[in-house]
């Protein structure tokens, strides 16, 4: 791997992201490569003219992959993507927070990989004139030459050995194909097992903040029933205190001062009185929105539900789609014994084909 010059290269692109590499046992499931979201940035090298994608996670590089012409960035979701690294011998899978972010940065690696093609394209043209002796052109072979060396040896006898001939023809022809449709089977089942594991991951960090935002509702709610609560409690006492002095007001009063002090003590509580209502009109105000935030609480345990439901049919597919790929894998030894088989008996009929004609050369010999 290539060392982390930052003295000497400069980002040309940042992101956060959670990264993700595929399992080297199973090369199916995803492990996390951090605990949590970090910069991925593009740089390039101008020492070995190469764009590389860095990500550092503490003391470590968790990504420092090089950029070549042949990769390819694949969203396999809103908000994942991945690439693979033949040099790393791994894939890599980024999970953003936005859609926005993956579109990005899939535009992003579109740039860099033609700038590594354009840059590959210069250092081979640079290399071909440094070494012109390279382009010196091979001498020609005369036709009839060039067509005897090239050209197999034909059979102009008819019979058997022309027969087995066409039958190992179309023998190769059947075992080509069914490797191909082998192989489609196994790319596709890989494919959609990683893209059924993204949309895992979006729905889990679905999840995640609809319960932070259900548990933040909760506590409010019960924060403002508490603090009504109390402020009723306060209403009724001053009440009372407004009633008893009232009370005590409508007594002949023994001394004027005394009437006075009451009458100011009984304004004043008035005020408070007052102001205490005005509370309690705007905590009733307030009712309004604790319902709304309960109506909300419920469509967010809905949503819930819903979600818990779905990762639930994602599990069950992806067990069903691990038994379609054990099956598949399990046809395919079937099929590489097939064609062991088949290898051996083609090895027989080639040895056969062979002394048929050392027995023909041997006839037209003579």
């Amino acid at each position: 791997m290539y060392p982390l010059h930052r003295e000497r290269e400069q980002p040309l692109f940042s992101a956060r992201a959670h990264v993700f590499q595929i399992d080297p046992a199973t090369k199916r499931n995803w492990l996390p490569a951090s605990k949590h979201a970090v910069t991925v940035s593009f740089f390039y090298d101008a020492t070995r003219n190469v764009y590389r994608i860095i990500s550092v996670g503490g003391t470590k590089a968790i990504i420092n992959s090089t950029i070549t012409p042949n990769m390819t960035f694949t969203k396999t979701s809103h908000k994942f993507g991945q690439w693979a690294d033949s040099r790393a011998n791994t894939v890599y899978g980024l999970g953003f927070s936005t859609e926005q972010q993956l579109q990005q940065f899939s535009e992003q690696f579109k740039e860099v990989k033609e700038a590594a093609r354009l840059a590959r394209e210069k250092s081979q043209e640079r290399f071909e004139l440094a070494n012109p002796g390279l382009n010196i052109a091979a001498p020609q072979l005369p036709q009839d030459l060039s067509e005897e060396r090239h050209s197999p040896p034909l059979l102009t006898v008819n019979g058997p050995a022309e027969d087995k001939l066409c039958r190992s023809k179309s023998a190769d022809v059947e075992l080509t194909s069914e490797k191909e449709r082998i192989k489609k089977m196994l790319s596709e089942g890989s494919i959609c097992e990683i893209n059924m594991e993204a949309e895992l991951f979006t729905l889990q960090d679905s999840n995640a903040k609809l319960v932070a935002a259900l548990q933040e509702a909760n506590s409010s709610v019960d924060q403002w029933k508490k603090q009504l609560a109390e402020y009723q409690e306060e209403t009724d006492r001053l009440r009372e205190q407004v009633a008893e002095l009232e009370a005590q007001s409508r007594r002949p009063a023994a001394r004027e001062s005394e009437g006075e002090e009451l009458s100011h003590s009984v304004e004043e509580l008035e005020t408070l009185l007052r102001a205490k209502d005005q509370e309690i009109q705007s905590l009733q105000s307030k009712k309004c929105d604790i319902s709304e935030l309960e109506k909300e609480r419920e469509v967010a345990m809905e949503r819930l539900r819903e979600l818990e439901r779905r990762n639930a049919e994602l599990e069950e597919s992806v067990h069903d789609t691990e038994k379609t790929l054990a099956s598949s894998q399990e046809q395919r030894e079937q099929a590489e014994s097939e064609v062991r088989r088949v290898i051996e008996v083609l090895d027989l009929k080639i040895y056969d084909l062979n002394d048929l004609r050392q027995t023909l050369s041997k006839l037209i010999d003579k």
